[in-house]
């Protein structure tokens, strides 16, 4: 069966910490980590730590843009 999308492998997936996708954002790291817990932006937690794809921050800003005007 093929899929969509090409297979990534996670040695090619960046990963971004949350205060590096809280300043991308523009935001603090508090709204990044409300976005985590509520299923809004998908992260791997590694210890106590999160790391969030950044192909997933660039998903979400990309899905959260509106045409304000």
């Amino acid at each position: 069966m093929a899929s969509e999308q090409p297979e990534l492998h996670l040695a090619q997936v960046q990963f971004l910490t949350v205060a590096e996708v809280a300043a991308a954002m523009r935001v603090s790291k508090m709204t990044v980590y409300r976005l985590i817990h509520s299923g809004e932006l998908p992260a791997a937690q590694v210890g106590r730590s999160f790391r969030v794809p950044k192909r997933a921050v660039e998903d979400y800003l990309r899905n959260a843009y509106f045409d304000a005007g």
